[in-house]
């Protein structure tokens, strides 16, 4: 485009629009943003979803239901009516899908919600008595979310864990991850592996490399926001082989296949 004198003015009438449509307003402290409510403290900030949950609720039609104090039971494989086809698998993707969303701020339901949504594509009528388990579960606690506090550290801490050969169909193991900044748990996640774990110090270890990762990845996103760590981060696994392993640089027979992936936690 050539601009000559004659067209200042028009030229500066369009940077005035401009200025006008991508101008920054100031809307002062968040309250609620994509259905996340934020509450101030003095000491820092409390994140919930209520009005999601409750909203939730409502579309499932279990507003009035009787609350559950657990997301899941302890026999997942005795549950009644695992053989029988769910009569509806789109109204439980979109209930699992809306439970997916409600993680962003309970951690505590991160593997019941993976559990779930590995069943999408073809869900039995035991699934679907297990979504609404959770969906019970959540009634009662409508309230519950996830704190930050202002007043911790910085120091870096992850935990590790993983449950081998969970799933009776594949006996592939799911691993889950929390990592902590200080007091304040800032990520998690519960992914099931794409291959199976012979011993149970393998699926340990896969889990611990996943964490490892996320420490890494944790700590060069603290250093371009200027937090420089004082202290080393801490990786935490209840599995004893699987630290050892960690530990020790020697290859073992059964362990040569761990080189190309899982040893980057060393």
């Amino acid at each position: 485009m050539i601009i000559t004198g004659n067209n200042n003015v028009l030229l500066d009438k369009l940077i005035d629009q401009l200025n006008r449509v991508f101008r920054m307003k100031d809307l002062g402290s968040i309250h609620y943003f994509l259905g996340v409510q934020v509450h101030h403290h003095e000491d820092g900030l409390f994140l919930n979803q209520e009005k999601y949950v409750t909203d939730l609720l409502i579309t499932a039609g279990m507003q009035d239901c009787a609350p559950m104090i657990t997301l899941l039971p302890l026999k997942l494989d005795k549950v009644p009516g695992q053989d029988k086809p769910f009569s509806d698998p789109s109204y439980f993707r979109s209930l699992a899908g809306k439970l997916q969303y409600l993680t962003l701020t309970r951690p505590d339901m991160q593997f019941a919600v993976n559990f779930i949504c590995q069943k999408m594509h073809m869900p039995s009528q035991s699934n679907f008595a297990l979504l609404k388990r959770i969906l019970r579960y959540v009634k009662g606690t409508l309230a519950m979310g996830i704190g930050i506090n202002a007043n911790t550290d910085s120091t870096l801490i992850c935990n590790s864990d993983s449950d081998w050969a969970g799933c009776k169909e594949t006996r592939w193991s799911t691993g889950g991850l929390c990592t902590l900044l200080g007091s304040n748990v800032i990520s998690w996640s519960a992914k099931r592996h794409d291959t199976v774990s012979k011993p149970s110090t393998e699926a340990e270890y896969r889990t611990m490399s996943a964490a490892a990762s996320e420490i890494v990845w944790l700590q060069n996103l603290l250093r371009v926001m200027g937090l420089q760590q004082q202290r080393t981060p801490l990786l935490l696994c209840d599995n004893l082989s699987a630290v050892c392993l960690a530990e020790n640089p020697m290859f073992h027979k059964r362990t040569k296949h761990f080189d190309v992936d899982f040893h980057y936690v060393r």
